[in-house]
């Protein structure tokens, strides 16, 4: 059974960003940066396979940016996996 995670203070969020290159990872990053306050982010190798593991924590407590200033293909994009939790997750 996985240990419970600590929580973080009201009105953040912890984000965790797994990809196949730091790049990639990084310009996820960037783009919750355009619409939150966030901390510095932090990298961690992504097990055996290679990939990093990106940590920022983001403040929802300041509304995000408008809309309309948001890339469009962030506006118009939707997820690609249903409304279930990765199988890693709890």
């Amino acid at each position: 059974m996985r240990s419970a995670e600590p929580v973080p203070g009201a009105g953040l969020a912890e984000v965790r960003i797994v990809a196949t290159s730091p790049e990639a990872a990084r310009r996820v990053a960037e783009v919750l940066r355009h619409f939150f306050t966030s901390t510095e982010q932090r990298s961690y190798p992504a097990g055996r396979d290679g990939g990093t593991r990106l940590h920022i924590t983001v403040d929802t407590t300041h509304t995000p940016a408008p809309a309309d200033s948001a890339p469009p293909w962030l506006v118009t994009s939707r997820s690609a996996a249903s409304d279930r939790p990765h199988k890693d997750e709890v």
